[in-house]
């Protein structure tokens, strides 16, 4: 069977590094037959069309206005599968990656160890990093793993390659960026994945992602919140349930001892702190309910979804 890998390079303003990208870009791989080239154009208003026109590149999916880094790469995996895509490789414009490694990246997917395979930046030794930013970067993964049940050492790194098994159960719905959220659909879907260790380019200029490691943090925390109340909804509001529980009983049974010592009289305020508290346990109960009813339907759709990519993309290989 013919192994056909798509390289996408979602670029924002990105005439000056392009070239630098994609004259790395590998022209063969062992295990691939065919090898791609598609940049998404998110909205530039510089020449990052022309040259990427100019370095022979003929697949090109343009955007009117600036999407955003998930839109981008959304509309990147679909156009790369009606390619008729084996692999996918995600990489940037900014020439953060070194993509004379993308043979290490996609040889776990052509041996058929795994599905999607994630550049390990090795945070620690980029020099450009602060201290602070190291030390946010394994606390973030940290959290993403314990979120997706996986051990990935480098999770907001998008440099990574994903197979059409994948990417046909991988469904995008945030608007900051999809690296976070795929991880946590791949571990909770049970997709086979891993990561193999890379070095960085020097920097080239600021992301344009977010203003601060503040915005950063806060949009991250979203995405993954959200990522895990899909798939986990009932631990996260069954833990909230107890807590609120526990906590509304405490008043109660400090009421009930005052109340045997005589003085329960002027202390209602435990009551009515003990009922709020008692309600929110409810509550808690009744939205945790209600999301993993809500789960429940969205893996009918999504399952549905898997089975209309299928039909547009063609079916997956025996073997998946």
């Amino acid at each position: 069977m013919r192994v056909k890998l798509v390289i996408q390079v979602p670029c924002l303003n990105e005439e000056q590094t392009l070239p630098l990208v994609l004259e790395s870009m590998p022209t063969s791989i062992s295990g691939i037959d065919t090898i791609d080239i598609v940049v998404i154009d998110d909205g530039s208003t510089d020449r990052t069309v022309e040259v990427a026109r100019a370095h022979g590149v003929t697949h090109i999916v343009r955007h009117t206005g600036t999407m955003g880094l998930a839109r981008s790469f959304r509309d990147g995996i679909e156009y790369a599968l009606s390619l008729g895509a084996d692999i996918v490789v995600n990489t940037d414009g900014d020439n953060q990656y070194p993509q004379a490694r993308i043979g290490d990246l996609v040889t776990p997917i052509v041996e058929g160890r795994a599905d999607i395979v994630i550049g390990d930046r090795q945070t620690h030794t980029i020099a450009h990093f602060s201290p602070f930013k190291k030390v946010m970067q394994r606390f973030g993964s940290w959290v993403v793993n314990r979120a997706a049940g996986t051990a990935l050492p480098d999770a907001a790194s998008g440099f990574r390659a994903y197979s059409r098994a994948a990417l046909y159960r991988l469904n995008i719905v945030t608007q900051f960026s999809y690296c976070m959220e795929t991880i946590i659909q791949a571990g909770n879907k049970r997709i086979a994945i891993t990561s193999v260790p890379i070095e960085t380019n020097p920097k080239t200029r600021e992301s344009r992602l977010f203003k601060n490691e503040f915005e950063h943090m806060t949009k991250s925390a979203q995405a993954i919140l959200r990522s895990y109340i899909m798939f986990r909804p009932w631990t996260l509001f069954a833990t909230l349930a107890a807590v609120f529980g526990i906590l509304g009983i405490i008043p109660f049974v400090r009421f009930l001892v005052l109340q045997i010592l005589g003085t329960a009289g002027n202390h209602l305020q435990s009551l009515i702190l003990g009922s709020a508290l008692i309600v929110a346990a409810l509550l808690s109960l009744a939205l945790g309910v209600l999301s993993d009813l809500l789960k429940t339907n969205r893996i009918l759709q999504e399952d549905a979804l898997e089975r209309l990519k299928e039909q547009r993309h063609g079916p997956l290989p025996p073997h998946r």
